[in-house]
């Protein structure tokens, strides 16, 4: 069992920046791929970036792209997603996920394990 907890969330008025945290913990992180995914009220759950074991492929969402980097430290199982140049339609709750079978998938149903997710609000 893998226990993910997301932080770094909060307000920001659109053009900032916000770092976002995932840390895991309960099982080894060793090979497992990540993804971030974010749900805005009244939508579905959507796909962000995700990230490879060990981290040197990426993925991202067209509207994020140029935007938005995932990256991992491997050593503290974290995986992180800065998010620059923000817009308020980035207003969502975002989720970390961890897919034990490494695909670093766009599909929600590929991971094993998800965080309760952290509220990033982008004002406008």
């Amino acid at each position: 069992q893998v226990q993910l907890v997301e932080s770094g969330g909060g307000l920001v008025q659109a053009g900032g920046s916000l770092r976002l945290s995932c840390t895991a913990s309960g099982r080894t992180f060793s090979g497992y791929a990540m993804g971030w995914f974010r749900q805005a009220p009244g939508k579905e759950r959507e796909f962000v970036a995700s990230i490879n074991w060990p981290g040197w492929l990426t993925t991202y969402a067209d509207s994020v792209k140029g935007r938005f980097t995932i990256s991992r430290d491997n050593a503290k199982n974290t995986v992180f997603l800065q998010m620059n140049s923000l817009k308020p339609e980035d207003t969502a709750l975002y989720y970390c996920a961890a897919d034990r079978n490494n695909r670093y998938s766009r599909q929600a149903f590929e991971y094993n394990y998800w965080g309760q997710g952290t509220q990033v609000t982008v004002s406008s």
